[in-house]
């Protein structure tokens, strides 16, 4: 079954994961669209690297569906998770349930190209496989939760949140709008994907999580001070 809320937590739809997804395809194709108006000639990453489904066959059938569905909504997030595939391996060995931030097309699109090749480069692996880290938490952490916490801890380390705010002036006078910041990227929607066992959860973020230091060490073939 899926599940999916906006960013105010308000119970969005409830239905099998067929028609949530095709109607998530139809909301991409718009929104890929609107992207190309934006960012004149982006296109996401190739999908290099096989599907993790293809590559594990006990993967359980909420994984299956995640997976699915990141590859076809999320392109350029479903490639840095599986470009070096440590955290989809995490993934898959999570016993309770996982939950992942997906930067949408139009985030990767304002890294802008450099950063987008650095992320492709294979002596950049170490520096790209610590950002998805940080896109990946072993246990399901709902939009609530999120709304609720001051931080959490993602693979990759420590991700501040905040509530969002709206009007204002300079960011003065400005109300809660009911939505969450991670790092500043706000949380736009969630999906939740169940099985028998797990909870896998997928919220969509306007910007990367991972803190910006990480692009300092880029193209340096390894992160200072790593094992």
């Amino acid at each position: 079954r899926a599940i999916t809320y906006d960013h105010t937590h308000t119970l969005h739809a409830n239905c099998s994961p067929f028609t949530m997804v095709l109607s998530a395809l139809s909301l991409c194709i718009g929104c890929l669209a609107g992207i190309a108006t934006i960012s004149s000639g982006f296109q996401p990453p190739p999908l290099h690297t096989p599907s993790i489904c293809a590559r594990e066959s006990h993967l359980s059938s909420c994984a299956s569906d995640v997976d699915d569905f990141l590859a076809a909504n999320y392109p350029s997030c479903s490639y840095l998770l599986s470009k070096t595939g440590d955290s989809l391996k995490k993934i898959i060995k999570a016993e309770v349930g996982f939950t992942i931030f997906a930067p949408n097309e139009a985030a990767f699109a304002d890294l802008g190209e450099k950063k987008r090749e650095q992320l492709d480069d294979v002596r950049n692996d170490e520096v790209t496989e610590k950002i998805a880290s940080y896109h990946v938490i072993l246990e399901p952490v709902t939009a609530d939760m999120l709304f609720n916490s001051g931080g959490v801890i993602t693979e990759g380390g420590e991700v501040p949140t905040e509530r969002s705010f709206s009007g204002g002036f300079f960011g003065v006078g400005g109300k809660e709008d009911g939505g969450v910041t991670l790092n500043g990227s706000k949380v736009v929607q969630s999906f939740e994907f169940a099985d028998a066992t797990i909870t896998g959860i997928v919220h969509e973020v306007d910007g990367l999580i991972s803190p910006s230091i990480m692009w300092r060490y880029a193209d340096q073939l390894r992160i200072p001070g790593s094992q």
